[in-house]
């Protein structure tokens, strides 16, 4: 009986920590997933085309973001378990070295949007119109990358070291300054000229511009941590050397998965104006309701991380457990509510008729991918990153997505020319193959291990 109480007890602190972190981060995520639909959906009401430009353009973001999650997730990595271990002063070197990396990702995007954006979308899209019209929305959007990737990395120290509430506060209050901005520029409000697709790109500078302020003013104040210039400067060997180990399975993870998301986007992409606007519409409804999803795989990640970092290694398997049921419960509700909401937002969607007709296909099938998504997303960013084991994630997206998927997606929609919804019922089957694999590894434990140790 003691056992029993003693394990309900565990369960209900698990719980409760889980929770007060969820809470905050899927609120962040949903401001986030708002600000990104709002680009679209506001755009839409002007015309489908303006809809469908920046919807592609905002793969050239979601290619940033994959670089500012790399990195996330390998400070969080480490940070989670130093933190844990109470060696403040080694999670300060930690977020030196993600803003060193940081400096580097943001100059890249920087230079290929302010200068090469035309040759930037016409890799996502054949449609000289839409190439257009994004070139004209990453010239601006692309300033946004520095002040962005950098505020992000000190966010997510934050996160890490009992401040979650605090950097959901800054990160949310960067998002509703973005809908608001979006509002004026985009429709002219205030005095202030329509400036449609422009007005989308600089209210989202505007925006990420307050965030970085705060987030330096944050770093100064006493009791928090700091951002060394030191350090960034003269990074610790052995730190340099950790977070490369446990990182760059990462990148490989996210190579494969984020250019594998992005291909989707240039199949699609070249199957007509009207299937690139329903998969964008799509895509904002499995966003926005992912939000919890995302949100409960982070918090599950730091909590399972802190716990290995202190060598409580049978108390993770335990969170680990709770964490990943707690994520397919998540799944099924969000399943339930694509298919609820899915008759209102083909009745308000503003598309052609062929392109509601898609839609409609698309929530359908993106309804079962939310369920096995949010199982995934749980163990494999979550579970396995906090124990060092990213490198599986990389292999199972490398088979799965570049040796079946995507071969399987090509061939349909370019050799035998299927309908556009069984192309894209085929780009959806990844998460679902990917479930049983994970379970298996899952249950090997190799991830139980704390990294401070090694």
């Amino acid at each position: 009986m003691s056992a029993e109480l003693k394990l309900s007890g565990e369960k209900r602190q698990f719980n409760r920590t889980l929770f007060a972190m969820v809470l905050p981060i899927a609120f962040q995520n949903l401001m986030t997933a708002l600000v990104s639909a709002s680009d679209a959906v506001m755009l839409g009401f002007l015309e489908q085309e303006a809809l469908s430009a920046v919807s592609l353009a905002g793969q050239v973001t979601f290619v940033f973001n994959l670089c500012v999650t790399v990195l996330v997730q390998g400070t969080t990595m480490l940070a989670a378990q130093y933190w844990g271990k109470g060696e403040r002063d080694t999670v300060e070197q930690i977020l030196a070295l993600a803003i060193r990396y940081m400096m580097a990702v943001t100059v890249v995007f920087l230079v290929c949007t302010l200068f090469f954006p035309e040759r930037s979308m016409s890799l996502l899209t054949n449609e000289t119109a839409l190439i257009s019209r994004g070139a004209e929305y990453l010239r601006i959007a692309g300033i946004s990358y520095v002040p962005s990737g950098l505020s992000q990395m000190y966010l997510c120290i934050m996160k890490n070291s009992g401040k979650t509430a605090k950097s959901t506060v800054i990160g949310s209050s960067s998002m509703i300054l973005n809908l608001c901005f979006n509002t004026v520029f985009i429709f002219g409000l205030t005095g202030f000229p329509a400036m449609g697709i422009r007005g989308a790109a600089l209210a989202t500078v505007l925006a990420t511009a307050v965030q970085f302020v705060w987030t330096l003013i944050e770093a100064g104040k006493a009791g928090s941590i700091q951002i060394r210039i030191s350090y960034i400067v003269s990074v610790d060997q052995k730190n340099r050397q950790d977070f490369n180990r446990y990182t760059l399975p990462v990148v490989g993870n996210y190579f494969f998965w984020g250019g594998g998301v992005t291909i989707f986007s240039v199949i699609i992409g070249h199957l007509g104006n009207d299937a690139v606007a329903a998969n964008s519409l799509a895509n904002i409804v499995k966003n926005i309701l992912g939000c919890v999803s995302k949100g409960v795989g982070t918090a599950g990640a730091i909590l399972v991380g802190n716990e290995l970092g202190k060598n409580q290694i049978e108390l993770a398997k335990k969170y680990a457990k709770h964490s990943t049921i707690l994520a397919g419960m998540i799944g099924m509700i969000t399943c339930l509510l694509i298919l609820v909401i899915r008759p209102l937002i083909l009745h308000f969607s503003h598309l052609t008729g062929t392109a509601t007709t898609y839609l409609s296909g698309m929530l359908l099938i993106s309804s079962y991918y939310a369920i096995a998504g949010s199982v995934n997303n749980m163990v494999i960013g979550g579970i396995f990153c906090a124990g060092g084991k990213s490198k599986f994630g990389c292999i199972c997206d490398g088979i799965v997505l570049w040796l079946i998927v995507i071969p399987m997606a090509s061939l349909s929609a370019f050799y035998f020319h299927l309908p556009v919804l069984a192309v894209y019922f085929i780009l959806c089957l990844d998460e679902c193959i990917k479930v049983p694999v994970v379970f298996w590894y899952y249950r090997k434990y190799t991830w139980a291990q704390n990294l401070t140790e090694q």
